[in-house]
């Protein structure tokens, strides 16, 4: 399977769809609704409510919905990678690896809100990642700042990833203060429009404002997930390895990207630190830098059994949490 997505073919698209199928059967199989959380933003609560009505009949509508935006954000994400070349070749390694990373725990195959604030993430990553050349930085800065704002009112603990913003211009841009202030301005302007909504119909009591809580994550997992955790991190490891070993062949613009996906990593891991509700699919959020990594270890290795042996050890454990876990 390693070998079939180390090509560039255009039908790959259509046999990761199948992939994906094949590896998220079970949510179809046992929908499960989601419960919102208080930390959740009153956009994904609107979200519920308005489907609410049609999953009543339909609760297919919930892992359907939940199964484009995991494949859409494969695809998109690997598109990405392709088009920025911060590999040795082009491929679709990293949306196989989103795929197989996502299926290995059942809470990130849920319609949650980090789950939508990926899409929005993954576009910040690539804007973020070309304003190196960028001839326009501040529309630029603007419009990822709207997103980052947003993507609040999706999931309030993602401006965390407002640092993502900070860390990017410092490694991609010299420091100019207008660059800085209109990623801030952009970050403002959806809660300025908000506010002032809340003023004219005249909601101020009936509004609550998100916030969030500085807790320890609490994990309540199987054996079997721990060792999937340890898995992927073991396989990121490897790849950081194989990135590091071809980082000075790549030009400027690949290095810069690379460095901007390893300070997303650890954003990532932080955002749970600052939630006040412990559930696992909020760590789907890491799903993104180490999809990449992971696809790294596929890709590079010189003997061809090493990655397919361990794409079918992943496999494996997709199967046995799924169905007998």
């Amino acid at each position: 399977m390693t070998g079939t997505f180390k090509a560039n073919n255009s039908y790959n698209n259509f046999l990761l769809l199948l992939y994906g199928l094949l590896l998220k059967l079970p949510m179809f199989l046992h929908p499960e609704v989601p419960k919102p959380q208080k930390i959740d933003g009153f956009l994904y609560k609107a979200i519920l409510n308005w489907l609410q009505p049609v999953a009543t009949g339909v609760p297919f509508i919930y892992p359907l919905i939940a199964f484009i935006l995991l494949f859409s954000q494969a695809v998109y994400f690997n598109k990405l990678v392709n088009d920025l070349r911060i590999m040795q070749r082009p491929h679709y390694l990293t949306g196989m690896s989103y795929l197989l990373i996502t299926s290995l725990f059942t809470e990130w195959n849920v319609l949650s809100s980090p789950l939508i604030i990926n899409s929005i993430l993954i576009w910040v990553w690539s804007k973020m990642s070309g304003l190196y050349s960028d001839p326009k930085p501040k529309t630029t800065l603007f419009n990822i700042g709207i997103a980052i704002g947003l993507g609040t009112f999706f999931y309030f603990p993602s401006i965390a990833f407002s640092a993502l913003i900070i860390f990017g211009l410092a490694i991609t841009r010299p420091f100019k203060l207008a660059e800085w202030l209109m990623a801030l301005l952009g970050i403002i302007t959806p809660y300025y429009f908000l506010l002032a909504l809340v003023f004219l119909t005249d909601k101020w009591k009936g509004y609550k404002f998100p916030g969030f809580a500085v807790t320890a994550p609490v994990f309540d997992q199987s054996r079997w997930a721990y060792l999937a955790i340890i898995i992927v991190v073991i396989s990121s490891i490897i790849g950081i390895f194989y990135i590091q070993q071809n980082f000075r062949r790549q030009l400027i613009q690949a290095r810069k990207t690379w460095n901007l996906t390893f300070l997303y990593l650890p954003v990532a891991v932080f955002v749970p630190f600052v939630n006040a509700t412990h559930s696992f699919e909020y760590w789907i959020l890491c799903a993104v830098p180490l999809s990449a990594f992971v696809a790294a270890t596929f890709l590079y290795p010189a003997k061809k059994s090493f990655p397919a042996a361990l794409h079918w050890i992943m496999v494996a454990f997709v199967i046995v949490i799924n169905y007998f876990v």
